[in-house]
């Protein structure tokens, strides 16, 4: 009885430490991610061994500790980035090599961005990584390239549109070479150059990857339906606590309020009536397809 006893308080316990392990490791991953400027920073610091023969030495030494634990902290908060609101960087890492190397790459490349001797002989490095960028990004090495570019979908026929409260320009400009549904005839108010989602209050996770979806959770904005070289480049949406910062979306932007999340509040949700505007104006200027898109949190 004493040993069955025993056993559940030994595996409380160890169900308590891995919760605190996994919550340590969430809460030390988003610490240098700032998904506004898709960036990951850490700061490294490092000391002298005692048995160093000049300060010249202990110098070298202290630095060469602090790049090895600003390597360490950006591997660390590199996999628990997530690429979509279901998985995180380490869960590809796990079950595919070719990302694992990648990804071991890309945090190789990273950039010292300052460095500074600190007091008693330590030493700090400041390093950084981009999320998104032609060249050496967190992207380019874990997402991967669609089959296709998916046309967008059509909005849902028995839902009429939302009037947005504030209407600026009165006229429709069809955009060539957009994958986006053609706005129907009259219905589109035209002029918009990007869309806000206000999600404020929800909850919002970053990710990636995320999908817009309608109330039905029919999805109307995912990678899938872009060019992969503009995703990788510029990201598919800006996060941002302030409209004021939205200035992805441009001077004229068309801004929706979320009605919910979903997928571990990854992927915002609204209503079928404003999904719908957002597809009809889309149809007309296209700035889904440049990824003018802000997500307020």
């Amino acid at each position: 009885m004493i040993m069955r006893k025993n056993g559940r308080v030994l595996m409380i316990l160890a169900t308590m430490v891995a919760v605190l392990m996994l919550s340590s490791l969430s809460a030390f991953a988003a610490e240098g991610v700032d998904w506004s400027n898709g960036s990951i920073t850490v700061t490294g610091s490092g000391v002298a061994p005692a048995n160093a023969r000049s300060a010249t030495q202990a110098r070298l030494m202290a630095r060469r500790a602090a790049v090895v634990d600003a390597y360490r902290q950006l591997a660390e908060t590199v996999k628990g980035v997530n690429v979509d609101s279901e998985t995180t960087i380490q869960n590809m890492m796990v079950v595919d090599d070719i990302t694992k190397t990648k990804v071991s790459a890309f945090i190789q490349g990273a950039r010292i961005v300052s460095e500074q001797v600190i007091p008693d002989g330590g030493y700090e490095v400041t390093m950084t990584v981009s999320m998104f960028g032609v060249s050496n990004s967190l992207a380019s090495a874990v997402m991967p390239r669609p089959a296709a570019v998916e046309s967008f979908p059509q909005p849902v026929a028995v839902v009429t549109p939302s009037v947005p409260a504030s209407i600026h320009v009165d006229v429709t400009v069809t955009q060539q070479g957009s994958s986006a549904a053609a706005a129907p005839a009259g219905k589109a108010i035209g002029g918009y150059t990007g869309l806000i989602v206000d999600c404020s209050g929800l909850g919002l996770k970053p990710v990636m990857s995320p999908v817009i979806k309608n109330a039905s959770g029919q999805p109307i904005y995912g990678y899938k339906n872009l060019d992969y070289d503009r995703v990788v480049s510029n990201g598919m949406a800006g996060y941002t606590s302030d409209v004021h910062n939205a200035v992805r979306a441009g001077t004229n932007p068309l801004v929706v309020r979320a009605i919910g999340l979903d997928n571990h509040n990854g992927n915002p949700i609204l209503a079928t009536a404003d999904a719908n505007r957002v597809l009809i104006e889309n149809g007309a200027t296209g700035f889904l397809d440049r990824t003018a898109v802000v997500f307020i949190r």
